[in-house]
């Protein structure tokens, strides 16, 4: 599709934006009212007979999204006025930043709560099992291995970091009378443990993680349990109502978005759709697709409540000065800033800021090899051919700039005045401007036209035989 000016395509552009917006708006209303797409457990307007017991899952990585979900999770449990909260927890773990927010939401809740491990609660996740007032642990799973590691895998050695998190797991087993030294080997390899109930000895050096028969053992867990409704059994709410509480379809949307392999597919789509747009226009299907995949992006980031408004703004600001260095010269200035907003807009709102960068490193690279093939094959549309005058006006395409006397070619004339090289010269009873080819021909002379090129008509002396 081609356009006529410019202004049918900043329409098409500011329509795409609209229905980008649209459905942004849309998905936000379905993440500020997540009740909506939940199915009631009970009939509307009947209350339950008893309070009820609310599931909760905490079963993927430990970071700011499941903190999100866990904080309107408590929230509607508290409207529910619910007998108690079953966290059932299967996770690897995670940041520390939100596992400390989570565990403070635990400590802090009116309802009690009990972690039920039917997994692995490792590393983070063992730290807001403990936050809960009691714990059941399903025979096979573990809990502990706590030591504070990278975003490579790699474990940290800063010992103020240590300390803190060595410090914060034994607060949490304190705070529910726990052993303290469990909690603190659990997290630092350098403290050790001596375990009598188990007849079991951790050494310096060692991290401490304990199987479900040894947490009951040692007094980390209270019971054993196969299923939830074990659970249910043991805090003796048989004849409540259950209700669990599950991801939004916003939530799990943002949850699918914030994937690293979803994350650069639409990096790419984001940056190819928008290049191609900028340097081959004339298609609007690109650039929709090129708004599509960024505003996917960072919705999805948004509502996992790792982006902000302000890493929304950061990179629309880049995107308007990548813009404008293309139809304006500035010397690189505005496109430096523009590639410098960009990219901070892009790494700020993403939860792992390495893996971001790696991400779109990987998108652009891409994106630049498909823009290439792109520009290759439809260079015709290049925005460079507004700034470069590539049209020839050939007598081909029936232009020309003055009349052609071809019909002259090998008449014989005579000078009317000195050509040195130009003058004029008579033609039967035409009088033509003619030229030499740097010849000095006296007024008088005869003259025959060798060569003739629209109003040019060149000419040499006619020598007698």
């Amino acid at each position: 599709m081609r356009f006529r000016s410019g202004r049918q395509f900043l329409a098409l552009q500011a329509a795409s934006v609209r229905w980008l917006l649209a459905a942004m708006v849309l998905l936000l209303v379905l993440s500020l009212f997540p009740g909506l797409e939940r199915k009631a457990e009970a009939e509307p307007g009947a209350p339950p007979a008893a309070a009820p017991v609310v599931v909760i899952p905490v079963h993927q990585t430990i970071e700011t999204g499941l903190e999100q979900f866990l904080k309107r999770a408590f929230r509607e449990t508290q409207e529910m006025r619910a007998m108690y909260i079953v966290l059932d927890i299967n996770t690897l773990g995670g940041r520390i930043d939100s596992a400390e927010q989570i565990g403070e939401m635990i400590r802090e809740s009116p309802i009690p709560t009990i972690a039920y491990v039917h997994g692995k609660a490792v590393s983070a996740g063992s730290y807001i099992a403990m936050n809960a007032g009691k714990i059941a642990m399903e025979p096979g799973s573990s809990i502990g291995a706590a030591a504070v590691v990278d975003a490579s895998g790699k474990e940290v050695d800063n010992v103020k970091v240590i300390s803190h998190w060595s410090s914060q797991m034994k607060s949490a087993a304190e705070l529910r009378g726990r052993n303290a030294r469990i909690a603190e080997a659990m997290a630092d390899k350098n403290v050790g443990v001596t375990m009598p109930e188990i007849g079991r000895t951790v050494e310096k050096g060692q991290i401490l993680s304990l199987t479900a028969e040894e947490a009951v053992k040692v007094g980390y867990a209270e019971t054993l349990a196969s299923s939830v409704q074990d659970v249910i059994r043991f805090i003796k709410a048989e004849d409540h109502p259950v209700v669990n509480i599950e991801l939004s379809a916003a939530e799990r949307f943002a949850r699918f978005i914030t994937q690293p392999w979803v994350s650069m597919l639409l990096l790419f789509i984001g940056i190819a759709g928008v290049a191609i747009e900028i340097f081959v226009p004339g298609f609007g299907v690109p650039g929709i697709l090129g708004l599509l995949g960024f505003g996917f992006y960072f919705f999805g980031h948004y509502i996992a409540g790792f982006a902000g408004i302000e890493d929304l703004v950061l990179f629309a600001l880049g995107i308007v000065l990548l813009m404008i260095e293309v139809f304006v010269s500035s010397f690189g200035i505005l496109g430096i800033l523009g590639a410098i907003s960009l990219i901070s807009g892009v790494v700020m709102a993403a939860y792992n800021t390495q893996k971001a960068m790696l991400n779109l490193g990987i998108a652009f690279v891409l994106a630049i090899v498909v823009v290439a093939i792109v520009i290759k094959y439809f260079k015709h549309r290049g925005v460079w051919n507004r700034f470069i005058l590539s049209e020839q006006l050939t007598s081909d395409q029936g232009y020309t700039s003055a009349k052609s006397r071809t019909d002259l070619i090998g008449a014989t004339g005579q000078a009317l005045t000195p050509l040195r090289p130009s003058g004029t010269a008579l033609f039967g009873e035409e009088r033509i401007d003619v030229v030499t080819s740097g010849d000095f021909i006296p007024a008088g002379r005869q003259v025959i036209v060798i060569q003739s090129e629209g109003s040019r008509v060149v000419v040499k002396e006619k020598h007698r035989n």
